[in-house]
């Protein structure tokens, strides 16, 4: 168990409890902190305050940070691509279908099992939990590049590099229909949807999200598109897509479910990324090929 005690200077009065414990334990990121906080473990003058509390001169804050639990996870030995790997980082290209994260009913046969297996003792504890370091997210049946931090450090920096927007993902998706623009970019909040809690929708109060595509390929019913996005939201480019009429092929969630070429789930790929290295600071550029199945829906449609 780790403590420390913060005195609130002049300058930094008002600043929200969460933003001024991150921007002053370099160690802690401010999902973490807001965790801490929730949790009962940061107190300001012996007392418990809500995240968005507004620091006031002279508060003492006190941060206490557990020790990280040994999850009772299984590391399995499941067939995994690995892109690149080191003693910080592993990059995995996920198959469509794996899920990423352990949660009730899903306690096995995720990503995190198979990590542990290729990871063994080399492992991040932040969070509260020793497991591997999953910084970003791919949905279920998105396929492709996956960073994962082997260690504390590696796992707040590419952490804070999402956060600032400076990885550089490249995604490939099929979209029904003809789109007419060769690019466009679509900026429409995203917030989960008031008649389906499973879903995320286009929502005036909801957060910023930016999506950029560019086409590819035409062909008859469908384009090949490659796609930017600026900010990660939950389903962020199956939402966008869907809104703007150009469903990705496969989506059961956000197209009227139309099974495609026998294809079942999205053809929406994380095809590259770019990203500096969290230890060395070196330029990466790491990319994969488009799975089997959305390259047989390609030829299907060449024919």
């Amino acid at each position: 168990m780790e403590k420390e005690k913060l005195i609130v200077n002049s300058e930094n009065v008002g600043v929200r409890l969460d933003a001024y414990v991150a921007d002053n334990i370099n160690s802690l990121s401010r999902t973490m902190v807001k965790k801490l906080i929730e949790e009962g473990n940061i107190s300001v003058n012996g007392k418990t305050q809500k995240v968005s509390y507004k620091v006031q001169e002279n508060d003492e804050i006190s941060v206490i940070v557990p020790e990280a639990k040994q999850l009772d996870l299984k590391a399995q030995d499941i067939p995994l691509e690995v892109v690149y790997e080191d003693k910080d980082i592993i990059v995995v290209n996920k198959p469509k279908g794996l899920v990423v994260h352990p949660a009730n009913g899903n306690w096995d046969g995720t990503l995190v099992n198979a990590i542990m297996a290729i990871c063994k003792d080399s492992l991040s504890g932040i969070g509260g939990e020793i497991r591997p370091g999953i910084v970003h997210r791919l949905d279920k049946d998105t396929s492709g590049l996956l960073i994962i931090a082997k260690n504390d450090v590696a796992h707040l920096n590419m952490s804070n590099q999402i956060k600032d927007r400076q990885v550089k993902k490249v995604y490939y998706a099929l979209v029904r229909g003809v789109v007419s623009e060769n690019e466009a970019t679509i900026n429409m909040p995203i917030a989960r949807s008031t008649k389906d809690r499973k879903k995320m929708a286009v929502a005036k109060n909801g957060k910023e999200a930016i999506t950029h595509f560019k086409v590819l390929e035409r062909f008859n019913k469908y384009t090949l598109l490659e796609v930017k996005i600026d900010t990660g939201r939950t389903h962020q480019i199956r939402v966008h897509l869907s809104e703007i009429g150009h469903p990705v092929v496969g989506d059961e969630v956000y197209s009227n479910g139309k099974n495609e070429f026998g294809v079942k789930g999205q053809l929406l790929h994380a095809k590259s990324l770019d990203f500096k290295h969290p230890i060395t600071g070196k330029e990466m550029h790491l990319e994969s090929e488009l799975p089997e199945e959305f390259e047989n829906v390609l030829k299907q449609l060449h024919n």
